[in-house]
């Protein structure tokens, strides 16, 4: 797959951060996301990538949504973060996609225990870069902590880094790069780069046939320099202590979906209001008089309802782990909780998410399956969104620790 603009757009010179960025509920962020919606269908049916809408996401600085306000950013509780999130995907829901690692890395930041690294790192996102990823490979090994991805000491006193990352959503719209790789025996770490460092490329492989312009394909890293100010140490893999950023990285695809099931619900309500017809036996002439369709349409509102509720309640959990942190971690105790809420959601909007999006074609027939229309793309994008991890393993670690006492896994993938 090719998407039709060049990754330059997405860096380089924006207009001026504002003082104060887009908060959540404002008249700023509104207009924001009405902009960002508009053409969303076209540009996922025409594969045009949205570099313009995820710089005015930088612009607004929304990047910083989550940044206390003394710091320059808007200060959101994760209530707040994740609705605003959900309002976004309903806008767009590869622009809300593309963020992912960004607000990940904004999350770190927040729980930093150095104070020289922190302030580096919050220095990136108020200056309104955007920072995507290179965990994930395509390799043997169980999907988790262990990676082929190289970090090499440097006589320099920095490292070089080496090897293959494939799932780098984001990355091909971001400034930087956070990258994970095993450094020694047994011993994993991290790194933050330029995208447009020597030796670093991004390709725009990714086929999947949905969230088709999140640019989630390959990133290539051949001797790149790492100055000792952007390594970081993660320690052994299977060592990881409780916390509450896996979660965080979970829930996020959740919210992601509730603003797909919107622009489902969206599309459902103006498709019946369009259609001239129905079927002569149908128990109405028009769509829009057909108890039918109507409680089609219902149906789908009742479930974006239950979708967005499930969400919020779960960040409610995250943002009581967030509150508990101390010295970097949160208390054990409400982390797990946070990872149980965030699991539990997972499996309970999957329940019904891609099911609910292929009831649009209900309310519309055969000619709201035409590609020019694009009305697909919601059972498409959530669909694929589900896929990150499976439902079933959500399920039974959920099981698993109800009726074993079993914790959950330590690690970004759960």
């Amino acid at each position: 797959m090719s998407i039709d603009a060049s990754p330059t757009r997405a860096r380089g010179a924006t207009s001026a951060r504002p003082v104060r960025p887009v908060r959540p509920g404002s008249p700023e962020l509104t207009a924001l996301l009405a902009e960002i919606a508009v053409g969303a269908d076209v540009r996922d049916r025409d594969l045009v990538a949205p570099h313009e809408q995820v710089a005015r996401v930088r612009e607004a600085g929304l990047g910083r949504l989550r940044v206390p306000v003394a710091e320059g950013g808007a200060g959101a509780s994760l209530r707040e973060f994740f609705a605003t999130l959900i309002d976004l995907a309903e806008a767009d829901s590869n622009v809300a996609h593309i963020l992912r690692t960004h607000y990940w890395f904004v999350e770190q930041q927040l729980v930093a225990t150095d104070p020289a690294s922190r302030a580096r790192g919050i220095g990136l996102v108020v200056a309104d870069q955007l920072v995507g990823n290179g965990f994930s490979e395509k390799s043997t090994h169980a999907v988790g902590l262990h990676f082929d991805t190289t970090l090499t000491p440097h006589p320099d006193g920095g490292y070089r880094l080496d090897g293959e990352k494939f799932y780098s959503t984001g990355t091909l719209y971001c400034d930087h790069t956070q990258i994970w790789a095993r450094t020694g025996e047994h011993r994993i770490a991290g790194a933050v780069v330029p995208v447009d460092r020597e030796g670093v490329t991004v390709e725009d492989d990714w086929d999947g046939f949905g969230q088709r312009l999140t640019a989630t394909g390959t990133t290539r890293l051949v001797d790149v320099v790492v100055h000792p100010d952007e390594f970081f140490d993660l320690g052994d893999p299977d060592d990881q202590p409780t916390g509450y950023l896996g979660a965080f990285l979970q829930l996020y695809l959740q919210a992601v979906t509730v603003g797909i099931l919107r622009s489902t619900r969206n599309d459902a309500v103006a498709l019946v209001r369009r259609r001239a017809r129905n079927f002569s036996h149908a128990v109405s002439g028009s769509p829009a008089e057909d108890r039918q369709v109507l409680q089609v349409v219902g149906e789908i509102e009742a479930d974006v309802f239950a979708a967005e509720a499930i969400v919020l309640a779960a960040a409610d959990a995250i943002d009581a782990a967030y509150a508990s942190v101390v010295d970097g971690l949160p208390d054990p105790v409400v982390a797990e909780r946070a990872q149980l809420a965030a699991a539990s959601a997972k499996v309970a909007v999957d329940r019904f998410s891609y099911a609910t999006a292929a009831k649009l074609f209900d309310v519309g027939g055969a000619s709201a399956t035409q590609r020019v229309h694009n009305l697909d793309r919601h059972w498409r994008n959530a669909r694929v969104a589900s896929t990150h991890n499976p439902t079933f393993l959500k399920a039974s670690a959920i099981g698993d620790h109800l009726v074993n006492g079993a914790s959950f896994p330590a690690n970004a993938y759960f």
